[in-house]
């Protein structure tokens, strides 16, 4: 007599690869990650987390800015002082969290102060790669 086993189940690909759970993640699962850890300015965060966050970002100011331009008849209305406002905390933490990630201080934002070649210089560290060996902000961003 034969003895039929079943297999045993297949593994979760959550807990046996964090980065093939995450090539499951679409646009607006990165942007709410980032809307989670909005109080959260010592970790770090993924180049994608951060891009897809400023990519939703400037998605909600476009459509914010057509709804004040329809219903209030001007570019700077409610809907978009709403945006604005509600994003600015998350969006800081990003990237804050993005400069940790490569490695940076935090404090490399104030970089943007300066007329167009300190923005220059912080897109240039928003954009490099991430360090990987393990900083002062903790291992690489999953």
């Amino acid at each position: 007599m034969l003895d039929k086993m079943t297999p045993p189940p297949l593994p979760n690909s959550a807990m046996v690869n964090n980065h093939s759970a995450e090539a499951n993640f679409g646009i607006l699962d990165w942007f709410k990650k980032a809307l989670r850890n909005y109080t959260n300015f010592s970790g770090r965060a993924r180049r994608k987390e951060y891009w897809y966050f400023v990519l939703v970002q400037m998605g909600l100011i476009i459509v914010a800015m057509i709804l004040d331009a329809i219903i209030f008849n001007s570019e700077t209305g409610l809907f978009y002082i709403v945006v604005v406002l509600g994003l600015f905390l998350p969006g800081l933490a990003v990237t804050i969290r993005r400069l940790h990630d490569t490695s940076r201080s935090g404090w490399w934002f104030l970089l943007s102060i300066l007329p167009l070649i300190g923005s220059i210089i912080l897109l240039v560290f928003l954009a490099s790669d991430t360090k990987l060996e393990t900083n002062q902000w903790g291992p690489p961003a999953k």
